[in-house]
């Protein structure tokens, strides 16, 4: 009953076009005709990273990824609304339009999807001081709730990176390398410098099942790669990714 004095006196409205949402969907915050405006991204692509592109010669975009590294798959297009919905999850203080974001990627098909774990891409300390929490990691939880895969905290990043928008894919390798480490999974610290014996290694289970990395958007792909890498590294068997939306690779040459 109180709910439904608060929904007539505050009707929800949907996010990104204001239309009113019925009594039903009053918890959303993205209407389903916005949903539908998003544009999925659709084969051909390359196989492995999903980038469309010409099937012919070398994929530019993953040639280089680690050998762990299999498959990177994106929701929709990041245009319109859907980058709209992203700068609120981002920028806008808003973490429950996850669940709107989680709605639109549970179709993805990667390896893992049934047995793997999901792992956030971390935020460096300085920007989730600025938020108050880490988008990957809400996006996670939405799409584990969808998949019933668990999240786990398996990285952090080493040291603040600077903003990738306008950086050139070369720049982009540069600004993330070496950005990413494991954590302790049992006290929160960072794996490296322990010694063979210790106890408060990553359990090697973990390793050994499918990890599929999460982040709100694919630009050229060099921030997940190098959190593949680090995964890569720490001898993980089996790495996928997955994001909301894929951004446009503008033309650098």
């Amino acid at each position: 009953m109180r709910e439904a004095v608060e929904q007539l006196l505050l009707p929800a409205e949907c996010l990104l076009c204001r239309a009113l949402l019925s009594f039903r969907d009053a918890a959303r915050l993205v209407c389903d005709v916005c949903r539908h405006r998003w544009r999925p991204i659709r084969p051909p692509w390359c196989a492995r990273c999903g980038q469309p592109e010409p099937l012919f010669g070398r994929c530019r975009v993953c040639a280089d990824w680690p050998t762990a590294f299999g498959v990177a798959r994106s929701a929709v297009w990041l245009e319109a609304g859907a980058r709209d919905a992203v700068h609120a999850l981002k920028y806008g203080g808003l973490p429950r339009i996850a669940t709107d974001l989680a709605a639109a990627m549970a179709g993805l098909d990667v390896p893992g999807r049934e047995s793997g774990l999901l792992v956030p891409v971390p935020l460096s300390h300085a920007r989730f001081r600025d938020r108050g929490y880490n988008q990957s990691e809400r996006l996670a939880r939405a799409l584990g709730r969808r998949w019933q895969r668990p999240v786990v905290d398996l990285l952090v990043r080493t040291r603040d990176t600077a903003a990738q928008t306008a950086l050139t894919p070369e720049a982009r390798l540069a600004n993330v390398a070496g950005a990413f480490a494991m954590r302790n999974a049992k006290c929160g610290m960072r794996n490296e410098g322990q010694p063979g014996n210790s106890a408060f290694r990553i359990p090697h289970s973990a390793l050994e099942r499918p990890l599929i990395l999460v982040d709100d958007v694919f630009t050229t792909g060099a921030t997940l790669a190098e959190a593949a890498r680090a995964l890569d590294r720490a001898g993980a068997h089996t790495v996928s990714a997955v994001t909301f939306g894929r951004a446009v690779v503008p033309d650098f040459t």
